[in-house]
């Protein structure tokens, strides 16, 4: 698939004097300058993250009330429910708060909706649970901001709401004793991109400080926030970046069993990292409430037992396998059924339906049509009498506007930019999938359709040195806002000594300035004959270092290429 380039421009202010202090190459002043790390100070904060750079919990919003009210259940003998969604950020924020509470105060218990019989958020069923045994505090994490006529309900009932959220609230906000949430209009707390965990976690911090606790009280739980930041692709910013670069460090000293247990299965070697956060633990944990119930994630993050833990862990990679499968075979259907549709090409959107699909990877299987076809997807199944589906977008597109502009065909949708969900009667599916084709259609640009690789700076192979990737590890840990630079450099020439590895993945060795460097290119043997037309080639990569026989070199991730061209824009 061809995508476009689009190289940043360099921010020529302030690199001068960021090069002076800092004493580092230039093109990683540059990239510094681009996130906004512009002087020295900032630079410090930023290479030299600080537990004490973690603003003051008490700055947040209602804070004084959420924990006068917690000590106040303490003090009158209250029972105390954390509640949390199914997701990864829901289910270690009850893991997290729950720890903690229950260490302090025992008549304490935790409560995960279940995907399929109530929902996301805030459920009925969960309150019924709470009145029928006797709780009289619920703290909700990961939701709960939206949930104005369900904690209105627990009102009624004699039941408190303290809500730690991290989702965009409605004017109107639910009946709570306490809403802790940055992002409240009238929330001064300087940080807003907090996950679910992140509040709790200030939450911990606030009551440690009430209570004369010691900072190891909330700060044993770092390896549960920082997966929780990594696994909601929240920017890596400000706390965050502090919050997952200590996490990260736990995370590789001192995991909790929990975490330990789930590396142990996916046969982690290495040093963890974010990647490995997202991509390995994650996966494990959402497959629990995709597949079955999310409980036992809570469960294994609680155990304190190894033995214990690594026999939640392996029900949750059980978890993992089925969705995996299910993922797999869903998505060849779903690409089979495209590909047998003779009109499905002329369109800008794909909508494709089939009554036995799991509910639960719907979502992930429309991001992998996208990885395929790139464009506006959504992937429905049955449930029950109704069909529900999810929705991904491209980078760009406002998917949740066109969604809404065909809700008359909806019984209801919910959702953000660039990911949704919906349900409909099944005689609606033609009539929805028509309206949001020509939707899509009306409002997206042909460059949308295109994929875009965002690249930081031009370089040359004489930059790439050992020092150079020694600084740039420490720009680490990467993610939304402070991604893995991706680098471009011009008029490489092949060696001759490039292969194709493995019938998908291409071997590169390549040249530039006498300057030879090799690098991998996964799943990109469609391009071995720029390699062959022995033309001077424009490469866009990240780097990386490869470890084999027990010794490490620089090695180019590749990410595409093309014949050499002296613009700078394509």
């Amino acid at each position: 698939m061809q995508k476009r380039w689009n190289i940043l421009p360099v921010r020529e202010t302030n690199i001068d004097s960021l090069q002076e202090s800092l004493k580092i190459n230039r093109t990683l002043c540059n990239i510094l300058t681009q996130r906004g790390i512009d002087d020295y100070e900032k630079a410090k904060h930023y290479f030299r993250p600080q537990l004490t750079d973690l603003h003051d919990p008490w700055l947040m919003k209602d804070m004084d009330k959420a924990v006068n009210r917690i000590v106040l259940a303490f003090e009158q003998q209250e029972k105390i429910l954390v509640f949390g969604d199914y997701d990864v950020d829901g289910t270690t924020s009850v893991a997290s708060l729950y720890q903690f509470i229950h260490q302090l105060y025992s008549e304490t218990d935790f409560y995960i909706p279940h995907r399929y019989r109530e929902g996301y958020g805030i459920s009925k069923m969960g309150i019924d649970f709470a009145k029928e045994n006797g709780f009289t505090l619920i703290i909700s994490l990961d939701c709960g901001i939206k949930s104005f006529e369900l904690i209105r309900y627990a009102k009624t009932l004699g039941i408190d709401f303290i809500v730690c959220d991290h989702h965009l609230p409605d004017k109107e906000l639910p009946p709570a004793v306490a809403i802790l949430n940055a992002k409240q209009i009238d929330c001064l707390y300087p940080f807003k991109e907090l996950c679910g965990c992140g509040v709790g976690f200030k939450l911990m911090m606030a009551l440690s400080d009430k209570l004369g606790l010691p900072n190891s009280a909330y700060l044993e739980y770092l390896d549960l926030v920082a997966t929780a930041i990594a696994a909601d692709i929240v920017p890596i910013t400000g706390e965050n970046r502090v919050l997952v670069f200590y996490g990260l460090q736990k995370v590789n000293a001192n995991p909790s069993p929990g975490i330990k247990a789930l590396m142990q299965l996916a046969g982690v070697q290495k040093q963890m990292n974010i990647s490995n956060l997202v991509f390995v633990i994650a996966p494990r944990i959402n497959a629990a409430g995709r597949m079955d119930d999310a409980r036992k994630a809570v469960q294994l993050f609680i155990e304190k037992d190894d033995k214990k833990a690594l026999a939640f862990a392996e029900m949750l990679h059980s978890d993992n396998l089925d969705r995996r499968e299910a993922d797999s075979c869903i998505t060849d259907e779903a690409m089979a059924l495209i590909a047998a549709d003779p009109n499905a090409f002329n369109r800008k959107t794909t909508v494709v339906f089939q009554e036995h699909w799991h509910k639960g990877v719907v979502g992930i299987v429309a991001s992998r049509l996208i990885e395929a076809y790139y464009r506006p997807t959504i992937v429905l199944t049955s449930s029950g009498d109704m069909v529900a589906g999810s929705a991904r977008s491209v980078a760009g597109f406002n998917l949740y506007e066109a969604i809404h502009a065909c809700r008359e065909h909806l019984l209801g949708y919910g959702g953000h930019f660039a990911a949704a969900g919906m349900t409909l009667l099944p005689e609606n599916v033609q009539a929805f999938s028509d309206a949001f084709e020509k939707e899509v259609s009306r409002l997206i640009t042909d460059d949308q359709l295109i994929p875009e690789i965002i690249i930081d700076a031009a370089i040359s192979f004489t930059e790439i040195t050992q020092s150079f990737f020694s600084i740039l590890t420490q720009m680490e840990p990467f993610g939304p806002e402070n991604m893995r630079p991706v680098f471009i450099a011009r008029k490489v020439k092949d060696t001759g000594f490039s292969k194709i590895v493995k019938e998908q993945h291409i071997r590169f060795v390549l040249k530039q300035n006498n300057i030879t460097l090799t690098g991998i290119g996964f799943n990109m043997a469609d391009k071995f004959h720029f390699l062959s037309s022995q033309q001077p080639m424009d490469i866009v990569f990240t780097i990386d270092e490869n470890e084999w026989n027990g010794e490490k070199n620089l090695q180019l991730k590749m990410i595409d290429l093309r014949l050499a061209t002296d613009a700078c824009n394509a």
